[in-house]
């Protein structure tokens, strides 16, 4: 009968959410717009295929993949998401051995004596066996919830290792750029250096005033206080890189390159998908599992609890001969009910407390999905217009550059004053850097748009219940130095 009943589970199903998943368009929005407009950036096809793995190598920078993998190792705060899986995984195991009977060890000995008489010793040896058999499923439900919420931890940990790995990609591109405005302004330095040569052999002729020399000076020295700030956003990003990899910032640097890449073709695939691809819409939807699993534990405590238990021992004299002697041993064994009659409504709140917390599990759950539709429209949309900003920023930056040719020559010839130069070269120097900016703008929002989309990541990487009750190495469990 108590093996028929243990296979009772109390409270409600679980099933997961589709209402979201058979609401989710056919696809992106602005995806939709991008192909209208045919200009600029451009999605890998076919709409299937979605990132896998290592989702950085993408972009074909062999120091960005070195980074990556020293950050993967490394990495403080994932190593501090590792360990809070960890214990996760002892807690599930924890669940777990409630399911298996106790055995107890129990053993004594007393010297006593009264008066003039002669001290006497008494033995006691006793084991005692206790099981409580988990008819409605309360043992089975907190099993289940504390599985559901290691593989919340889990996911807790990849999105994580996510978070970081695309701070390390913005980081990395920012750098870049950084470079990229460090080599334009040492080329504008070295041309305004030129300028003012010429403006002052001019002066020195005669030719023309000094007015044309002090403002070629402004001009140079402009740029070269500017130079001097970018050397510093460029130190900080360093830094920053360095913590991010587990290095102290002291002794770490990145040698100069200059930004020079595109956005690469990205698989979006479908909006469907979303919902399989992101670790923390997988983390929402474990902390449901484990809500409805808790409002189980809670109805349990409705029903009665059965505890088998039975002891056995000897208790004596001193002598082995009195082991053998039955009148010193002793067993006992019989089961134990209980049921709570009055608990002032404890159980009701319990079950209403519980029933709340899914439901606002559920709610978040859906606010993460919905979040993650947004954040895919919004970086889409960011590649797609950058990418078209970029062009048209090239464009007016060839035509300042034109713009300061015709100057120059207008000026050598005596038709307008330096000044006019001066504009030209200022105008010409904002672009240049628009340039830049915008295109660490759109590599930047191309990583954030594989972060929106989950990385190289799917639910098909979580592990099972069985996984994160399995024992863990003794690697795992070590403590470290």
């Amino acid at each position: 009968m108590l093996c028929a009943l243990s296979g009772c589970l109390v409270g409600p199903r679980y099933h997961q959410p589709a209402a979201l998943q058979e609401q989710a368009p056919a696809s992106y929005k602005e995806a939709a717009v991008h192909f209208k407009d045919g200009i600029g950036w451009k999605e890998a096809r076919p709409d299937g295929v979605m990132l896998r793995g290592d989702w950085w190598r993408i972009y074909n920078e062999p120091a960005l993949n070195d980074l990556e993998g020293q950050l993967n190792i490394n990495n403080q705060n994932i190593k501090q998401f590792f360990q809070n899986f960890m214990a996760a995984r002892a807690q599930a195991d924890e669940a777990v051995s409630q399911l298996w009977p106790t055995l107890t060890a129990n053993g004594s000995a007393l010297r006593s004596a009264s008066g003039q008489a002669t001290p006497m010793t008494a033995l006691m040896t006793s084991l005692s066996l206790s099981w409580e058999p988990d008819l409605w499923g309360r043992i089975r439900n907190q099993v289940r919830a504390a599985e559901y919420n290691a593989q919340l931890s889990e996911a807790d940990l990849e999105n994580e290792k996510l978070t970081e790995q695309t701070q390390l990609a913005v980081l990395y591109f920012q750098i870049r750029g950084q470079d990229a405005l460090e080599q334009l302004y040492q080329d504008t330095i070295k041309a305004d250096k030129i300028a003012l040569e010429y403006n002052e052999n001019q002066f020195k002729t005669g030719i023309t005033g000094e007015i044309s020399v002090a403002e070629a000076q402004t001009t140079l020295e402009n740029a070269e206080a500017a130079a001097t700030n970018i050397s510093l956003l460029r130190a900080q990003y360093e830094h920053a890189i360095a913590t991010l990899v587990g290095r102290p910032a002291s002794d770490f640097s990145i040698p100069l390159k200059v930004l020079n890449a595109e956005p690469p073709p990205i698989p979006i695939g479908v909006p469907s998908q979303l919902l399989e691809r992101r670790p923390d819409i997988a983390a929402a939807e474990r902390a449901m599992a484990a809500a409805n699993a808790n409002i189980g534990v809670a109805y349990a405590a409705y029903f009665p609890t059965i505890t088998l238990g039975g002891e056995g021992g000897y208790k004596g004299g001193p002598t082995f001969a009195q082991l053998y002697n039955a009148q010193n041993r002793f067993w006992s064994v019989g089961p134990t009910v209980s049921e709570e009659l009055i608990d002032g409504g404890l159980r009701n709140a319990t079950v209403h407390q519980n029933v709340a917390i899914y439901n606002a599990a559920l709610a978040s759950y859906r606010q993460t999905t919905l979040t993650a539709f947004q954040q895919v429209e919004d970086y889409l949309a960011q590649v797609r217009i950058l990418s078209k900003q970029l062009i048209q920023q090239r464009a007016a930056a060839k035509s300042a550059a034109r713009s300061l040719d015709l100057e120059m020559s207008r000026y050598r010839t005596g038709i307008d004053p330096y000044v006019d130069v001066t504009t030209a070269q200022t105008t010409l120097l904002g672009d240049q850097q628009a340039v830049i900016n915008v295109q660490v703008q759109e590599m930047t929002g191309s990583v954030q748009l594989i972060e929106a989309l989950g990385g190289g990541w799917d639910r098909s990487q979580l592990p099972s219940p069985w996984q994160v009750s399995a024992p863990p190495s003794a690697a795992e469990t070590a403590i470290q130095h």
